[in-house]
């Protein structure tokens, strides 16, 4: 059953769930993904939590127990999330131990209302790593113009950072610029850089979504012949990106003084449009070096019939360009395109981390004791 996944493993792909809820603690669901299907991390988002939490599975108690300290709201989401990190952290220990550092890791997102506010962000980020206190943890920003500093301020701490909603190659290489500006920052105030670790979440579903919708706007057949193409084109010249980057003179200096390099994760990895096989940005995203972090469904499609065959991102480059040049050739703007998912990608789970808030102050007050 595991096979495709134990060869993706064997590839240089780390494999991680992006996915976490206190029943697949408990359950010992998350123990057994990484027993027999070669899981290696956890990465967590406002949209998961808000799933998780709603669902009520598992959270009575601690929630009664915050609603009788009249807690309020923003410290019971940390509470609960941070509690749920912090035992999946655990559970992932040992992965982190005999990986010195590079698995094992659970992401946890800093508020996602701060997106555009640098000073806030990292005093979010702060404040996370103490509250889970685990060394196995990445602290998430988003890739915004605001996050980039906060990147490399919060690197500069050694803090370990994962880097999401980067849907852009342009904003791609502004992000390994803050983590390498971070990494030397915190060479010079003399910390230990072997410690510090880092990915670069590049989003890849939506991409197609964005890009395909346009396409099918136009309805001719060159436009429909380009459908299911641009994201994976993109996903390339990433990797082609930080091919160049980890090759760099500005590299090596940090490599001799034991530093990591950020790996490229693999984001939204589940397939949207069914007219795609459902393993697509796994069997077609294989490169030594990578993360890509699955949704249950693809992590278990992948399982049964994934078709691993080896690097597939070697030798893509030229095609990979052509095809992102085709589509600009039609008229649809690239630049345009990953300006509005970033947007969209921020204001949802600004969305998610409100709706979480709503349903847990409702919770809080029909689980407060009566006065009395």
């Amino acid at each position: 059953m595991t096979d495709a996944l134990k060869r993706l493993s064997d590839e240089g792909v780390a494999i991680w769930l992006d996915d976490l809820s206190r029943k697949r603690i408990t359950s010992g669901n998350l123990a057994e993904l990484i027993d027999q299907s070669h899981v290696v991390g956890v990465t967590t988002n406002p949209s998961i939590f808000q799933k998780a939490i709603s669902s009520g599975d598992g959270y009575e108690r601690q929630l009664t127990d915050l609603a009788t300290r009249k807690v309020t709201v923003d410290e019971a989401i940390r509470m609960i999330t941070t509690a749920d990190v912090r035992d999946a952290a655990d559970i992932l220990r040992p992965v982190f131990d005999t990986t010195d550092g590079q698995d094992g890791r659970v992401s946890i997102e800093v508020d996602p209302r701060l997106a555009h506010h640098t000073a806030p962000t990292v005093a979010e980020a702060k404040q996370l790593a103490w509250l889970v206190d685990r060394p196995n943890t990445l602290i998430k920003i988003p890739a915004t113009k605001a996050g980039l500093p906060a990147i490399t301020e919060v690197i500069g701490k050694g803090i370990s950072v994962n880097v999401t909603l980067i849907f852009s190659l342009e904003r791609y290489r502004e992000v390994m610029d803050a983590y390498l500006a971070g990494l030397e920052q915190a060479k010079a105030a003399g910390l230990d850089l072997s410690k510090i670790h880092s990915v670069a979440s590049f989003f890849v579903s939506r991409v197609d979504s964005e890009i395909d919708k346009r396409l099918d706007a136009l309805g001719t057949d060159e436009a429909k012949a380009l459908k299911g193409k641009a994201a994976l084109a993109n996903a390339r010249l990433a990797y082609q990106a930080y091919e160049e980057v980890f090759a760099s003179d500005r590299w090596a200096a940090l490599d001799r003084a034991q530093a990591n390099k950020q790996r490229p994760l693999w984001a939204s990895t589940g397939v949207k449009d069914p007219a795609y096989k459902d393993t697509l940005y796994v069997d077609d995203l294989v490169a030594p070096g990578t993360v890509n972090t699955m949704p249950e469904a693809t992590l278990n499609a992948t399982a049964d019939h994934g078709q691993i065959i080896g690097d597939t991102i070697a030798g893509t480059y030229e095609q990979a360009r052509a095809e992102l040049d085709a589509v600009e050739k039609l008229g649809i703007s690239y630049d345009d395109v990953v300006r509005v998912l970033e947007d969209e990608g921020v204001e949802k789970f600004a969305v998610s981390w409100n709706d979480l808030l709503t349903s847990t102050e409702a919770e809080l007050k029909r689980l407060a004791p009566s006065e009395g």
